[in-house]
């Protein structure tokens, strides 16, 4: 996944030493900057970012910082002067009123710390090419006659060059025919009625909008990059390698916390573009017109003609997409036509304090800082369940399963997944769900590990009248209904699951001020609970309502990323 099996190698992004010092220093003026990190950057940005963000989410006083934007998300660049009667902003704070620089700057966001901005603008005027060609635009006498042009790289350029002030723009006066715009290049002028869209394909594109990470000014991907073998490199792959933990790092892009959340969905976003241009210029070889468009219409109940107009097809193949989703759903309620009902129902979600996660981690970082390591980890322990579930049955022999992954508001991986188990180790007694399925606190003498990995992973809340402000009540009452009642013996309940034994024991105390017994405890599995140490939720599906949650988690899902359909050998073909 880093490097496409050792085809791609790129140079890294390096960093002065001043600068990775302010990000990895401990003191409370560095844990303002990480915390604030957004803000900071955003005050030295050429370019102006444009999206919807869920400010539920990255509020600064929320405990689980997730970085998650809505719709499109597009860079724009504005003239060298502010309009009449507004302050200057980004590329503008460069050029106008130089005196006053950091006081324009520190204007922006109240919350910043003047000392630090001084501190990150003196290292920036020294290094950065960008911010040398503007201050040379902003002393010439002739400026209100220049326009300056912002270069994208060369194709012959070695990609492990640092760029330099005169590759990186150049400044024109008047109709300077050796420095004329030329392809994907960018002209700025002194007074724009609109702002100009830096289109997300071009190698400034990441340098202009994120100077903290990119302090030499070094380009990102272009349709020009290339290996060091000289090989292209796609988009995707680019940033899979950018992504990766390399030996003897000095970039700061994977030390930047919530910066780095908003570097890595802007640079998703621009791979999701990519796709869909691709798909939108190569309809002839999708066979678009194979899909009867004015019928499409009138089936969708489209009786104005002037909303039937040319349309772009989505293919199956493309993540996400209407028939995308439409086929994996169709092939799951095939499956359970083929094979049965779903005979097991299993949540696995990733913990941030596995130790894999934790020895990666600077002493700066918290987990909600690294989603790239997060997910890679959970990846992994996934695929081991699998090997485990799957391969050696350890819940029973698996004919055919099905799974989606998604991610919670806090960030964190978790998957949904549904086993349907072969006719001999179909679960029909009570005493096999007691065997499989526990809900119950064990006893801390006799199962110390299990008991600690219950008390840390498998309890709900505790919510209702002990909290209610916990994230599942709704309307005064817990959306999953608990607590539970006692029940001396596991019985078939009358929705999806059984009714499981919650025996009556003495409270044990789970904070300073909340005692639980079992009524608060998670259905689990005690070998996957111990081996993989995290919420895992084994469920019996004792009923068909359990096939909703393939049209829940499969097809309805707003958050699903993706799901795998697996048939049985001898399963047939869907038509």
């Amino acid at each position: 996944m880093c490097c496409n099996g050792g085809k791609v190698s790129l140079p890294q992004v390096n960093a002065p030493q001043e600068l990775l010092n302010i990000f990895l220093d401990p003191s409370a003026e560095g844990n303002h900057f990480r915390k604030h990190i957004r803000g900071y950057n955003h005050v030295f940005s050429f370019t102006s970012c444009g999206v919807h963000i869920d400010e539920q989410l990255a509020s600064a006083n929320h405990d689980i910082y997730t970085f998650r934007a809505q719709g499109s998300m597009y860079h724009s660049i504005g003239g060298f002067y502010p309009d009449q009667g507004t302050r200057p902003r980004f590329l503008q704070l460069y050029i106008y009123d130089t005196d006053q620089e950091l006081q324009n700057r520190t204007l922006e966001n109240t919350q910043l710390h003047e000392s630090l901005v001084l501190k990150l603008q003196q290292l920036l005027h020294r290094y950065n090419p960008f911010i040398h060609v503007v201050h040379q635009l902003a002393q010439r006498l002739d400026v209100q006659e220049c326009s300056l042009v912002i270069r994208e790289r060369p194709a012959n350029q070695p990609q492990y060059s640092l760029p330099t002030a005169l590759q990186v723009a150049a400044i024109i006066v008047g109709d300077d025919i050796e420095t004329i715009v030329r392809g994907r290049d960018i002209k700025v002028q002194t007074h724009t009625g609109n702002l100009r869209r830096i289109q997300e394909f071009v190698g400034y594109y990441d340098p202009l909008q994120y100077p903290l990470l990119f302090p030499f000014g070094t380009h990102g991907w272009d349709i020009n990059t290339r290996t060091q073998r000289g090989n292209k490199v796609s988009c995707r792959t680019y940033y899979s390698y950018m992504l990766q933990i390399h030996p003897n790092d000095h970039s700061t892009v994977l030390q930047a916390g919530r910066l780095f959340q908003q570097y890595v969905v802007d640079n998703y976003v621009k791979m999701e573009t990519g796709k869909l241009r691709w798909v939108r210029q190569r309809q002839k070889e999708l066979r678009a017109e194979l899909y009867q468009g004015l019928q499409d219409a009138l089936h969708t109940e489209e009786n104005n003609a002037e909303n039937v107009s040319r349309r772009t097809i989505l293919p199956s193949s493309f993540m996400g997409s209407h028939r995308e989703m439409t086929q994996r759903y169709e092939d799951g309620m095939a499956i359970v036509l083929k094979e049965g009902k779903p005979d097991i129902f299993l949540i696995m979600t990733c913990n941030p304090s596995w130790s894999e996660i934790a020895s990666e981690l600077s002493p700066t970082q918290t987990p909600q800082d690294r989603p790239d390591l997060t997910t890679r980890i959970f990846r992994a322990k996934f695929e081991q369940l699998k090997q485990d579930v799957i391969t050696k049955g350890v819940l029973g022999k698996v004919k055919s399963y099905i799974y989606v992954t998604e991610f919670q508001k806090r960030g964190l991986p978790h998957v949904h997944m549904l086993l349907i188990l072969e006719n001999n180790d179909e679960l029909s007694d009570l005493d096999q769900y007691d065997s499989l399925v526990r809900a119950k606190i064990p006893c801390k003498e006799t199962k110390p590990h299990l008991h600690e990995a219950v008390l840390r992973h498998m309890i709900h809340g505790p919510c209702g009248t002990l909290n209610q402000s916990s994230p599942c009540m709704k309307n005064g009452q817990c959306k999953c209904n608990y607590s539970k009642e006692f029940i001396p013996e596991t019985r078939r309940g009358d929705d999806s699951y059984p009714q499981y034994r919650r025996r009556f024991d003495a409270p044990i105390p789970f904070n300073q001020n909340v005692t639980i017994d079992n009524r608060w405890v998670v259905p689990y599995n005690s070998w996957l609970l111990l081996k993989y140490n995290c919420h895992i939720n084994v469920e019996i599906c004792s009923n068909i309502k359990s096939i909703k949650y393939l049209y829940k988690y499969c097809y309805k899902g707003p958050d699903r990323v993706a799901m795998e359909v697996h048939r049985s050998s001898h399963y047939d073909k869907v038509q």
